[in-house]
């Protein structure tokens, strides 16, 4: 049960910045974007520790690595 409800809530932060995206709330390359999408992924996947499914493992492994990606491009970008 407890896996559900923190793998749901994941799945709601995701929705919520893709949401925050879409309506020019937020910034594709805002550190908040990617540290939410990282935080979200990381909730799904441990759900799907307890309940397995490959494709959702395979797209939320994707999901994470992307995000975590967005996170170290933030900081090696020059700042002016």
């Amino acid at each position: 049960m407890l896996p559900d409800i923190i793998g749901t809530i994941g799945v709601g932060i995701i929705v919520f910045f893709y949401f925050l995206l879409q309506t020019n709330k937020i910034d594709s390359n805002s550190l908040n974007f990617s540290i939410f999408n990282t935080i979200g992924s990381a909730m799904i996947l441990y759900s799907l520790w307890y309940t397995p499914n490959f494709a959702s493992i395979v797209i939320e492994v994707f999901w994470l690595i992307i995000s975590v990606y967005g996170v170290i491009s933030y900081f090696r970008r020059p700042k002016f």
